[in-house]
């Protein structure tokens, strides 16, 4: 890991991971993107490792009346997983049948997303499968500890995270989720993700969809 690394944009950024990647393309592994910033930079992966590209959609349970709070997430999959943060709850003490209400809810939501991302195409399979997974940075790394248990339980083979740019702490809360983690900037100060990029604009849903089209037209491949 360096302590210091500007990116151009967030193709940039992937490139760069993808060559510190590259040695993963014999294990056929399957390239998660955590949308929409992580899309642009799980392209260049895929690309690079000629690897399917498929999303990797995560909703936040929050708090009774604090949404902002999280005491929980929803994963994605053939199989979606529950990751519940159990000191949270026990904060929170949400009343009975709060968080499976919640949990179907979210489900909902994540369906409607993948509809607009990806059509009819279903959730890819994660058991016995190496995952890359892939996001333009990480602040605090809440979200992608769920994305990362809910692959654990899921069964995946061997789990990858790779992201540009992320503070220390951030890496070492995540470490027992992840077989191995790539981050090229760990910078001292960590002010923000977006600081350490030229352009950080917004990822926008067509720009999403028309990357995930791109991809399975260069990987040539079919989960």
């Amino acid at each position: 890991m360096t302590s210091q690394r500007t990116f151009a944009d967030r193709a940039d950024a992937g490139r760069q991971l993808a060559a510190v990647l590259a040695k993963y393309g014999q294990a056929h592994p399957l390239v998660l993107a955590l949308p929409r910033g992580g899309v642009p930079v799980g392209f260049e992966i895929a690309k690079t490792l000629r690897a399917p590209l498929e999303l990797l959609l995560v909703r936040k349970i929050g708090a009774p009346g604090y949404p902002e709070y999280g005491i929980g997430a929803v994963v994605d999959g053939s199989d979606p997983q529950l990751v519940i943060n159990d000191e949270a709850v026990r904060i929170v003490n949400p009343p009975a049948g709060y968080v499976e209400s919640e949990k179907r809810r979210q489900l909902d939501e994540i369906e409607r997303r993948r509809k607009a991302y990806q059509g009819e195409r279903p959730a890819p399979p994660m058991e016995g499968r190496t995952v890359i997974v892939v996001d333009d940075g990480i602040a605090t790394g809440g979200t992608v500890k769920a994305a990362l248990k809910a692959l654990r339980n899921a069964k995946a083979g061997r789990i990858i995270l790779a992201v540009p740019v992320a503070p220390r702490q951030a890496l070492e809360e995540l470490k027992a989720d992840a077989d191995e983690i790539v981050c090229l900037a760990t910078p001292e100060r960590f002010r923000a993700v977006g600081f350490h990029y030229g352009d950080f604009d917004q990822t926008s849903d067509d720009e999403v969809v028309r990357l995930l089209e791109k991809s399975r037209k260069v990987a040539g491949t079919e989960l």
